[in-house]
């Protein structure tokens, strides 16, 4: 499938380089537009990509066109590209807040293929997780070909769109809450007398490990928590202040908080 992105920002180039290095020998099917030219031309020389001088020029050569551009544009874009879209297209958003049943409202185009996607920045590092859904007019290969663009910058799963307020509160948004909490770490160690640089790798190490070990050993979060916390140890002590200053609590307040902005702000 040959690739157009509308947009090279963070998430833009953090999707082209990461399926380029998944799929390294697809550099002749990428293909990208961006108003800021020069920006543009100094990525598709760094990467090989083609890029294209106009909306028009990407919608006549891509297949698949990623929508990676700020929701604000969505209102003036996507009827213009209602206006040059092709029948086999599939247009892909990541975009909070632009519902699927909007894109097929402003684009014009009856049976207009249309997935949505809810990825986070982690994307940037090949450690994303993103959400998918699709319209009705998409066909299970297109649906699984764009999967395996989000699947190269991390892991992807598919889930009914009226689930997406959910996936912003536990994977969109979260990355800046567990950014929070190494930040308090730092700051601890530095007050403990260990030197900022160190601490940052301490922290940011411990959380990458304690990640890996819910996602790769299958055992549940509670009991890992468990088995760390020995009677009568360190760890049992820390886990109570942070339970007595309501840490779970107010960690599932912050994702319905971002959850019901989700809601609040989606057309």
């Amino acid at each position: 499938m040959k690739f157009g992105f509308i947009g090279t920002g963070n998430m833009g180039t953090a999707l082209i380089k990461g399926y380029l290095t998944a799929h390294p020998a697809e550099q002749k099917n990428l293909f990208a537009y961006d108003k800021d030219a020069e920006k543009l031309q100094v990525l598709a020389d760094q990467l090989g990509i083609t890029p294209c001088a106009s909306l028009e020029e990407l919608m006549n050569k891509a297949d698949s066109v990623v929508l990676a551009v700020k929701p604000g544009i969505f209102d003036s874009l996507l009827p213009d590209l209602g206006r040059i879209y092709q029948p086999h297209q599939v247009l892909v958003s990541i975009a909070a807040g632009i519902s699927i049943s909007y894109m097929e409202k402003l684009t014009g185009v009856s049976g207009v293929k249309v997935i949505r996607v809810m990825p986070n920045t982690p994307a940037m590092v090949n450690e994303g997780m993103s959400a998918l859904c699709r319209n009705v007019a998409i066909t299970d290969s297109e649906f699984e070909s764009v999967a395996q663009l989000f699947r190269s910058v991390g892991k992807a799963e598919v889930v009914p769109e009226e689930l997406i307020d959910t996936v912003i509160g536990v994977s969109g948004s979260s990355p800046a809450y567990t950014y929070m909490y190494i930040e308090s770490l730092i700051d601890a160690a530095v007050a403990g007398g260990m030197d900022r640089e160190k601490a940052l790798v301490f922290a940011g190490q411990s959380v990458l490990g304690a990640a890996k070990m819910v996602l790769e050993t299958g055992i549940d979060p509670v009991t890992l928590r468990e088995n760390v916390c020995s009677p009568g140890g360190t760890t049992i002590e820390a886990v109570k202040v942070l339970q007595s200053n309501g840490f779970h609590s107010n960690v599932q307040e912050a994702f319905r908080a971002a959850a019901e902005k989700s809601k609040a702000m989606t057309k």
